[in-house]
């Protein structure tokens, strides 16, 4: 039986003033090559680079906003 989750494309919300919002689980590779991994069901990932644990979003943004 397949996996329906490896089938489906991973969804990735937007929003104005915040974190991208990825459907789970998820690899990212940095910018120097490394790659950091969450098997959450869903992430939140930093644009605005305040966040301490970049890349994952700790509500930096929002001191700032």
């Amino acid at each position: 039986m397949p996996n329906d989750s490896a089938d489906r494309p991973r969804r990735i919300r937007m929003q104005r003033r915040g974190p991208l919002l990825v459907e789970g689980p998820v690899e990212v590779e940095l910018e120097d090559g490394s790659t950091v991994s969450s098997d959450r069901f869903r992430v939140a990932l930093c644009t605005c680079r305040r966040s301490r644990r970049y890349p994952w979003c700790d509500t930096s943004h929002r001191s700032r906003a």
